[in-house]
């Protein structure tokens, strides 16, 4: 598997993940049932990493060597951080961006008040 694979299939895997933990913790929420973030998020790094990573494998030809099988697990365990801290650190940086926008906004109307 090539570098740019990796990064690819990662980025698809990683956003896909995240999206999707992140809708898992909201039906529970609504739910009013305790859930744990971290495990949610793990076990779809195992379906969508793993998955997505073998179906790559499988479409485009890509032998199930020792080094691909480690490139398998490696994607399970990238995905599983980056859905881990990726939705809600886009969430945190869309909230700051907003929030200096409307600062800057202000800021504007008060001076030419």
């Amino acid at each position: 598997m090539t570098v740019t694979l990796f990064i690819t299939i990662l980025t698809v895997g990683s956003i896909i993940s995240s999206l999707l933990t992140e809708a898992i913790k909201k039906a529970y929420a609504n739910a009013g049932k305790e859930y744990s973030a971290n495990v949610i998020a793990l076990v779809d790094a195992f379906v969508i990493g793993g998955g997505v990573t073998s179906a790559v494998y499988m479409l485009m030809g890509i032998p199930w060597t020792v080094n691909n099988v480690i490139c398998l697990v490696g994607m399970i365990v990238t995905t599983w951080i980056c859905s881990m801290i990726g939705y809600d650190k886009v969430i945190q940086a869309a909230n700051q961006i907003k929030d200096i926008v409307k600062d800057e906004k202000e800021t504007t109307d008060s001076t030419s008040n």
